[in-house]
């Protein structure tokens, strides 16, 4: 079986070895998330137009079809390309013009945060809703002060967030909203696109993610002026004839080969999305009976990308979580605790007085339960009984 397609970094590093028992003889290592391939063959036709065309970068044909490709999937209008999604979000914010302190939650990957301390921002953590595990609307406003500038919600696991309210907040108090929608590519509420809300919002075309360019991102705005000034800005602030510097850019640019392969990718992301759905409702009605474990649901979603498959380990389960963690890795199913440490837990950010125990109860108490169980396309259902089957055995 293919090994995962990413660096097992500390922050995502699963505890394995502290698992009791030795892995289950014979068995597999099943992982989080493994990406959906094409087959080889059919990527090489765009790998020789890119030779014929000698256009290696800088916006070339593929980085056009693909910019088009995804606004017409995803049902917007204007997006820009990015290297990663983690370049999007910095640029995004600097796009914005924000200064002082900006809202955000401390339930989600570091790069979040880190997106803000790059531009030099405040981030001021907010605790999130029990059920959703988004950002908490009614936690919102007591944050706001004088020098607010910003909410930066995460559509977390792909669920949305409370759109409408985080709306009416930031119009009561004259705020920008940029949406973390690394997680939500494909994901709809009941009018249409997640990624429609907000000033801006940024995805992660990531290996791990439901949609890849190998590594990748994006930003959706909404106007042709800001896609403008984001272009240049991911382009060393250059004119657009190039000859002179008009920002202080980066270099964010997203490769022909990148955008070739998520032109490709782009054919088999229903079925991929399709077959997702299927394990999601296999774990659901597995799991459905077993006192003590929740399967988060997202509210006010009519099309779900599937993304993760979290769980909460709650003390009726008899098994704390990271036994139950340690019992799945003795019979080699890797999930992953995400999200923890909470990222206002790093050290870089403990100091923040928004970042204390006390302002985050619940935050502190679900990434103490959860567990984000293995979920991607080609995950067979035998696979996932038995992971069910195991989580069942180990109750209480």
């Amino acid at each position: 079986m293919p090994k995962p397609a990413y660096a097992r970094t500390p922050w995502e590093q699963s505890t394995a070895a502290s698992a009791q028992a030795l892995p289950e003889p014979g068995r597999q290592p099943v992982y989080v998330t493994q990406p959906a391939l094409p087959e080889l063959e059919a990527f090489l036709p765009y790998l020789q137009e890119i030779w014929g065309s000698r256009m290696l970068t800088n916006g070339g044909t593929m980085h056009q079809r693909l910019e088009a490709a995804l606004c017409a999937y995803l049902g917007v209008e204007h997006l820009s390309l990015f290297c990663n999604g983690t370049q999007a979000l910095i640029t995004a914010l600097q796009a914005a013009g924000l200064s002082g302190e900006v809202i955000t939650t401390p339930y989600s990957f570091v790069a979040t945060a880190h997106s803000l301390l790059w531009n030099n921002l405040t981030p001021v953590f907010v605790d999130i809703d029990p059920h959703t595990l988004n950002l908490d609307p009614t936690r919102i406003e007591a944050a706001i002060t004088e020098k607010t500038t910003a909410i930066l919600p995460v559509h977390c696991y792909g669920h949305p967030c409370d759109v409408a309210a985080i709306r009416a907040i930031a119009e009561r108090h004259g705020l920008k909203v940029i949406y973390d929608a690394a997680h939500a590519f494909g994901a709809q509420d009941t009018g249409g696109s997640l990624l429609r809300h907000g000033d801006m919002a940024t995805l992660s075309f990531h290996a791990t993610k439901v949609f890849s360019t190998f590594e990748g991102g994006a930003i959706v705005c909404r106007d042709e002026a800001t896609k403008r000034r984001i272009d240049q800005l991911k382009n060393f602030g250059l004119s657009a004839d190039g000859t002179t510097v008009e920002l202080t850019g980066t270099n964010g640019k997203l490769s022909e080969i990148h955008a070739a392969f998520g032109l490709l990718q782009l054919q088999g992301v229903d079925e991929a999305l399709e077959k997702r759905r299927r394990i999601d409702q296999r774990y659901r009605a597995g799991l459905a009976g077993i006192a003590g474990i929740h399967c988060i649901c997202g509210v006010a979603e009519a099309v779900a990308n599937h993304a993760y498959f979290p769980i909460l380990v709650g003390p009726e389960f008899g098994l704390s979580r990271d036994a139950l963690f340690a019992h799945l890795a003795a019979h080699n199913i890797h999930g992953r605790r995400y999200f923890q440490p909470l990222i206002s837990g790093l050290p870089m950010y403990r100091g923040y007085p928004s970042a204390s125990a006390g302002n985050l109860p619940v935050a502190h108490q679900v990434v103490e339960q959860v567990i984000c169980l293995p979920i991607y396309p080609d995950l067979d259902h035998a696979t996932v009984d038995f992971i069910i089957g195991l989580i069942a055995g180990a109750a209480a």
